[in-house]
Parts: structure tokens; sequence; C-alpha cells
């Protein structure tokens, strides 16, 4: 059982409200591996600052469409101890797998931002649309005649 510090850590319950997911939600990705909370002596699972900052970014990713299978092999990608001591590291192997994976979801990530680009296009041409006929509408309700109505309309109309 790992000692921790009960101020520096929070339950699943507070976790998954802090994240707005269900507590299920964190204990699957825990199966994953994806994250691994600390137990108390009871056996009850602490999410410490780290882990709530993973899970953060997992929970964003998803969100932006990406595979629980891609956001895993990124984040589980093996470490190796250099020889001289120190911090464990990215083996060359995995830096290269890493920026596979990266530059797929990065290329996923850019087709998506198109086509949400491609939305607010199309969603500013209905808007306007839609502001010409109330205005069409509205000189109608005012009194105005249909012929007068209906030529203010065509002069507003954009290029094709």
């Amino acid at each position: 059982m790992t000692e921790t510090s009960p101020a520096k850590t929070i339950t699943v319950r507070d976790a998954a409200a802090r994240l707005k997911v269900t507590p299920r939600t964190l204990k699957y990705y825990e199966e994953l591996g994806i994250v691994v909370p600390v137990r108390s002596e009871g056996g009850y699972r602490l999410y410490e600052p780290a882990d709530l900052a993973r899970l953060g970014r997992v929970l964003r990713m998803r969100s932006l469409g990406f595979s629980l299978a891609a956001i895993t092999a990124m984040l589980q990608q093996p470490m190796e101890v250099p020889a001289e001591g120190g911090r464990p590291r990215l083996s060359n192997a995995s830096l290269k797998s890493l920026r596979d994976t990266l530059g797929e979801q990065l290329a996923a990530l850019d087709e998506r931002v198109a086509q949400v680009r491609r939305e607010l296009k199309e969603a500013a041409a209905l808007q306007a649309q839609l502001r010409r006929d109330l205005d069409y509408v509205e000189r109608r309700l005012a009194g105005e005649p249909v012929e007068e109505a209906l030529e203010q309309r065509r002069r507003e109309r954009p290029a094709a």
C-alpha cells in the first residue's frame, strides 16, 4: 500500500465529480492502465493531482474523437532507465512510435478542424438567409407592399 498525504489526494467520487464523469469511467480507465490511483489503507482509490491532469487530457482527447486505444497506446509507451541513473525516459523506439501516434492524431484533429470550419461557413450562410427572411416578414407585417419588400430582399441577396 502506498502512503500518501490525504490533503493531496481525492476519492473516486470527488475525482469523478471534478472531471464530470462517472466513477465507473475512472475505474474503466484504471482497468486500461491509463491511470493507476494510489490506494488508502482501506483499499479505496485515491487520485493525485497528476492523475487528474492525465485524466483531463484523456477526456479532452476523447471529446475530440480519439479512440481509447490510440490514447492508451500513446500513454503507455515503455520507459527505459538510463545506465547512469536518473529519471526513466522514453526509448528511441518509443519516441518513434509516439511520434507516429501523435502525427496520426494531429492529422485526425486537423481534419476535424477543417470539418468544423466547413460547418461554420454553412451555418453562417444559413444564418444570413434566415436574417433576410426575418427582415422580409417584418417588413410585410409593418405594412410594406409585397413588391417593395421583395425588391428589397432581392437587393440584399448575396452575390453567388
